[in-house]
């Protein structure tokens, strides 16, 4: 490549060029009072909208601020330009649209701002992973700033669908206490009319690698997995769980979570939230009139039923703290899971694994909320982005013309009872659904764990609702390690996976869906258990124990287990106990006090080390969430705490000097 080749001299074209043109038409609508006492810069933003082409008469109505995600660039024709980084941002632009000419169409003047959010499932195995909890409170903060930054706004339309954006974006909008917000969900990508899940299509490398599937199936599966250019993915991950919940939160309208993406209704989800956020506007219903800490009992009970992905456990404490509430325990989420039973039949749950968007056709929240409603589990009184209390929405919902059509819709197109998605409390229970999430505790876990037990194979689960599994630990101190054991046969059924050293500080607390996948998709995988200081995929299943504390890097007794180590998990699915012990080796037998014992006096394992390829801004970010209360209170920023370490470190520092 030579500079002549960079520069087509030959291009008369690019010898044409203005520098200066008439500027915009007409005047702005300005007033004496306007110029003597507004701040400068709303008078200059006047000019900029000009400039960008609003008519400038129209100048003076009532700016609405449609701040989300997106990415790639999308062609008229639909094709892509330039691929976004998932298919979750990659049709936003055309809710944003809609939206946006909703509230014109009002009346108001839209504006609109984006970052983008990376995809999980691309990141995979990478050390990609090690952004993508952290870079949920980087967008948090951009977005706050971006609504800051827009000084004259009169309300806040979000829009995201997946699983760093969308909490974040939650979190951006609860701390809008005195402005009118609302959230748009969305929406689910389409399944192939013949194919997998884009959660399953994941394991496809672990399956070839086993002999379990050819190339030539590989290949095509693979292809048509995302059967639509946009929403989140088709099972109940943490992106269609942070949907629900931007939903149980009354953060997000009636039946708009789950929405199947590109189809008319996803669209009209954004033209009629556009129309109710004009509407909290003009009666002064404000974000902290609606994220109350009752709407957070409320979303906490939806995640119950739903059996949603155990991210929730990090993102919603995180919105709470954002909204200035208390934020969930772990005392708090188990009650909730102990009285809410689990009512819903999709991905990654069953026991059948419907895709997300026939739980929409289904009824969606409000169908669910209606089964809740009934048990006494929801607070009513609570508003809403309706601007109505939840209880006038769910007697709307019951009676609807919207209920009854969309669930006929599921029945003649799918061939599927919206009742064998959304089911009855009997129907659940004669079915065998049990609550979504357990913590077991114990000497490897002393400040707790957790497992999505409803999602453990039922054929490993003992007639008293029992799982136990005690094996000779196989440890590993990367994830790279434990993938590459499974697809080369060293890991067998009976065996039990120890991943330490990707919590926080080693990884940023990455996902290990690469492990729990390839487990649950090989015919020998649920015979074997894992655990580790990381977190999981909201699609992962199986006999999966995470976000152990202390993680192993911070003196946690996980961090001192060895190969050929007994350890000993027990989960009881039905009263949602367990326990997680040490119980020494096969030669010298231990219970689990003098387990406990042992690691104590143990040095922590001597591979185990932060990965080399983690970023420093990871390194802080792990630093800051963890002055904050780290994993367990949401991995949140608290700026009082991370200030109080400051000055306290600063104090240290100066009197070791003197």
């Amino acid at each position: 490549m030579s500079i002549k080749e960079i520069y087509d001299e030959s291009n008369e074209a690019v010898y044409v060029a203005a520098t200066n043109a008439p500027g915009p038409a007409g005047k702005l609508p300005l007033t004496p009072e306007m110029l003597i006492n507004r701040p400068s810069g709303d008078i200059f933003g006047m000019t900029l909208n000009a400039g960008m082409g609003w008519e400038p008469e129209k100048l003076n109505g009532k700016e609405v601020l449609i701040i989300g995600v997106t990415g790639g660039i999308r062609g008229a024709d639909g094709k892509p330009v330039a691929l976004g980084l998932h298919t979750g941002h990659y049709e936003t632009p055309l809710q944003f649209e809609a939206a946006a000419r909703e509230v014109a169409k009002a009346g108001g003047v839209p504006y609109a701002a984006y970052v983008s959010d990376p995809c999980d499932g691309r990141t995979q195995g990478t050390t990609g992973m090690f952004d993508s909890l952290p870079y949920r409170n980087d967008a948090a903060i951009v977005f706050r700033r971006l609504i800051r930054s827009t000084p004259v706004r009169k309300a806040v339309i979000g829009l995201a669908a997946c699983d760093k954006g969308l909490p974040a974006l939650m979190m951006a909008l609860a701390a809008q206490r005195d402005l009118p917000t609302i959230l748009v969900p969305g929406g689910a990508t389409l399944m192939p009319t013949k194919g997998e899940d884009a959660g399953k299509v994941q394991t496809i490398g672990a399956r070839f690698a086993n002999g379990e599937l050819t190339l030539d199936e590989a290949s095509e599966l693979g292809c048509r997995a995302c059967a639509s250019a946009g929403g989140g993915c088709q099972f109940l991950g943490t992106a269609g769980t942070s949907q629900v919940i931007s939903e149980g939160l009354g953060l997000a309208l009636p039946h708009s979570a789950l929405s199947p993406s590109g189809q008319p209704v996803w669209l009209e989800i954004a033209r009629q939230s556009a129309r109710a956020v004009l509407q909290l506007e003009e009666r002064d219903i404000t974000t902290k009139d609606i994220v109350t800490s009752k709407a957070i009992e409320n979303a906490m009970v939806v995640h119950a039923a739903f059996g949603g992905s155990t991210n929730l456990l990090l993102h919603l404490p995180a919105i709470a703290h954002a909204a200035g509430l208390p934020m969930p325990t772990v005392d708090d989420w188990t009650a909730v899971n102990r009285r809410v039973p689990r009512l819903v039949s999709v991905i990654p749950n069953g026991p059948i694994y419907h895709p997300t968007v026939r739980a929409f056709m289904a009824g969606g929240v409000p169908e669910v909320m209606l089964h809740l409603r009934a048990l006494g589990l929801l607070n009513l009184d609570v508003l809403t982005v309706t601007g109505e209390t939840l209880g006038a929405n769910l007697d709307w919902w019951e009676t609807s013309e919207r209920r009854r059509r969309f669930r006929d819709m599921l029945e003649k197109q799918d061939g599927v009872s919206p009742d064998d998605v959304i089911m009855p409390p009997a129907k659940a229970a004669a079915r065998g659904l049990t609550s979504t999430i357990t913590f077991p505790i114990g000497n490897i876990a002393p400040e707790g764990s957790v497992i999505k037990s409803t999602a453990i194979d039922p054929s490993v689960i003992g007639e008293d609702g029992v799982y136990r599994h005690k094996a000779k630990a196989k440890v590993f101190v990367s994830e790279v390690d434990a993938i590459h054991a499974i697809k080369t046969g060293k890991i067998v059924a009976g065996d039990l996976m120890v991943l330490i050293g990707a919590g926080p500080s080693g990884t940023g607390m990455e996902e290990t869906y690469q492990v729990t996948s390839a487990l649950k998709h090989l015919s020998y995988g649920k015979h074997v258990a894992l655990v580790t200081d990381a977190r999981f995929s909201g699609v992962s299943t199986g006999a999966c124990v995470g976000h152990v504390g202390p993680e192993a890097l911070a003196g946690g007794p996980i961090g001192k287990l060895r190969d050929g180590d007994v350890v000993e998990m027990i989960v009881d699915c039905r009263k949602l106990t367990g326990s997680l012990n040490f119980l020494g080796t096969e030669d010298k037998p231990a219970t689990a006090e003098e387990g406990a014992a042992i690691l104590a006096a143990r040095p922590r394992h001597p591979d185990l080390a932060p990965q080399a390829e983690l970023p420093d801004d990871t390194r802080l970010w792990a630093a800051l969430q963890a002055a904050s209360g780290g994993t367990w209170r949401g991995c949140v920023y608290d700026a009082d705490k991370i200030i109080e370490v400051l000055e306290a470190g600063r104090a240290a520092l100066a009197s070791r000097k003197s």
